[in-house]
Order: C-alpha cells, then sequence, then structure tokens
C-alpha cells in the first residue's frame, strides 16, 4: 500500500524560502512520478509541480522560476524547494503520486 508523509510546511515572510518534503512508502518509487498540489482556503486544489521517473519536470506558471521539485530514488523522497515565496503561496501542500496523496503540510506566507 502506497502512503505518503509530507513535512516542511511552516511560516515564513515574503521572499523566504522553504522546503517540502514527502517520503512515499512504496515499492518501485524510482518508476512513478511524483507531484505536488496545494489547495489554498476557498480555492480549487490546483497543481503546482511534477518530477517523472526520468527526472523531467513540469511547472505551473505561477510557481515557475521560483519552485524547483527534485527527487531522491535512494531515499524514496520528494522535494519541493520553494524560493522567493509570496502571501498567494499560502495553502495546504500536498504529494501525490499512485493516485495516492499525503496528508498535507501548512505553508503561510505573511510578514
Amino acid at each position: 500500500q502506497v502512503q505518503l508523509v509530507e513535512s516542511g510546511g511552516d511560516l515564513a515572510q515574503p521572499g523566504g524560502s522553504l522546503r517540502l518534503s514527502c517520503v512515499v512508502s512504496v515499492t518501485f518509487f524510482s518508476n512513478g512520478a511524483l507531484s505536488w498540489y496545494r489547495q489554498a482556503p476557498g480555492k480549487q486544489r490546483e497543481l503546482v509541480a511534477t518530477i517523472l521517473s526520468g527526472g523531467k519536470t513540469i511547472y505551473s506558471d505561477s510557481v515557475k522560476g521560483r519552485f524547483a521539485v527534485s527527487r531522491d530514488n535512494a531515499r524514496s523522497t520528494g522535494y519541493l524547494q520553494m524560493n522567493n515565496l509570496k502571501p498567494d503561496d499560502t495553502a495546504v501542500y500536498y504529494c501525490t503520486m499512485a493516485d495516492k496523496w499525503g496528508q498535507g503540510t501548512q505553508v503561510t506566507v505573511s510578514s
């Protein structure tokens, strides 16, 4: 059974940085695409970034150039490095793989 656990969410100031982690309990982590989504209060969940099994990355326009998604196949862990954070980045961030979701981690950007 696939399980995902996110961590790293916190309160950050505008312009600051955070790194989220997603540990995935799955047999063949390296074979799967891993995605990060976020959901702000009152808004629909939106795709933030995806990293494919071969390492190709895809970003939403709202985070392109500021966020970087990566993966460590040896550790079955995905990462989302978030730089130059903005108040609009405030949301619960989720990772997903193989149609399974983590519980989410809260990111709040405020001065």
